[in-house]
């Protein structure tokens, strides 16, 4: 008998952050977690109870990487979803996974990023090479990145 059991993942936006130096310059911005050893990600965090995915994204660049002084340049059209894998499933419970909307954003020019915000996530950042990205993401965020990326590139941004 087939399982039909719906999951339940948590509503989610992730922003693809271009240096200020785009489009001269194609660098990325990824964060490497506090919790995690050697798990880079895109800043990312849930939407709140009446919030918009724009709303959360401003917010959540606020909260993780000391500012919100970005400018949109595009959206990825659909939600995208991954299973959190066992190794931190325990700490995201009652979630199986995230449901995400991504933004793909260029830091304006004089935006200054601390990660030493109130509740730091990230250790440590950078920005590198669109072409080299995957090799730093954490393994089970990489197809979903790649799936994003791929867009964003078609659409002629990365």
């Amino acid at each position: 008998m087939e399982d039909k059991t719906e999951k339940n993942y948590r509503p989610n936006v992730a922003a693809i952050i271009l240096s200020s130096s785009y489009p001269a310059k194609c660098e990325i911005f990824i964060a490497s977690r506090i919790d995690v050893e050697n798990a880079w990600q895109f800043p990312q965090g849930g939407i709140d109870e009446g919030e918009t995915p724009k709303e959360a994204l401003y917010r959540e660049l606020k909260e993780e990487i000391g500012t919100d002084e970005v400018d949109i340049i595009d959206e990825y059209p659909q939600w995208v979803s991954y299973d959190f894998p066992p190794v931190v499933a325990h700490r995201m419970a009652p979630y199986d996974g995230q449901r995400q909307r991504y933004f793909l954003v260029k830091l304006r020019k004089g935006a200054k990023i601390n990660i030493n915000t109130e509740i730091p996530e990230f250790s440590n950042y950078k920005f590198v090479n669109s072409e080299k990205l995957t090799d730093y993401i954490t393994f089970f965020k990489r197809t979903v990145y790649k799936k994003v990326l791929k867009y964003f590139k078609k659409e002629g941004y990365i």
